[in-house]
């Protein structure tokens, strides 16, 4: 996948160690069901956090998926993550993964970052992406469905934090220019 993409309003690129303050910030707003959030003893803290960093682009060029910071493009600020990940799937069918600060929330934001995604795992040869979510992520479930996941049937149940829908997007190769 390319290491930055861009679209009308946003520009996805590969992380920088001084995102970790603004990547903690998205632990502290994540819904308490969320498996990663922040514990009672303040991990992980920046600290922690540009370790993480610096772990997810070492693994992005061992195999070849990346998981961007979003920023908007004339504001030139962080405002979350999107890419893919191999965690639940695997690197010949990837799972797309984001996640945007709250202030941003309700733009299209979320929307046009997984959609450029998309296109970039379509024009480098995947064939299919998968996602998990919450069954109580409806943002999240929307955003999905509004760039051709469908659900796949799979559901990994979790009382604790609320069932795991998984869905999946068949790419077909982009039509020539």
């Amino acid at each position: 996948m390319p290491s930055v993409l861009e679209t009308e309003r946003l520009r996805l690129r590969p992380w920088r160690e001084s995102d970790a303050a603004e990547y903690r910030t998205l632990w502290l707003e994540r819904d308490p069901r969320s498996l990663r959030v922040i514990s009672a003893d303040g991990k992980p803290t920046v600290d922690d956090l540009r370790e993480n960093i610096r772990s997810q682009l070492a693994d992005s060029a061992r195999t070849g998926l990346s998981l961007l910071a979003v920023e908007r493009r004339v504001e030139n600020d962080f405002i979350g993550y999107c890419g893919l990940i191999g965690r639940e799937a695997t690197v010949e069918e990837p799972e797309i993964a984001y996640e945007l600060l709250r202030r941003v929330h309700g733009y299209g934001y979320a929307t046009e970052a997984a959609r450029a995604v998309r296109d970039a795992a379509r024009a480098t040869g995947q064939t299919r992406l998968w996602a998990g979510v919450r069954g109580w992520n409806s943002a999240s479930l929307r955003v999905l469905s509004k760039i051709g996941f469908i659900a796949s049937g799979e559901v990994s149940e979790d009382r604790d934090r609320g069932d795991m829908v998984w869905m999946t997007c068949a790419l077909r190769p982009a039509s020539p220019s």
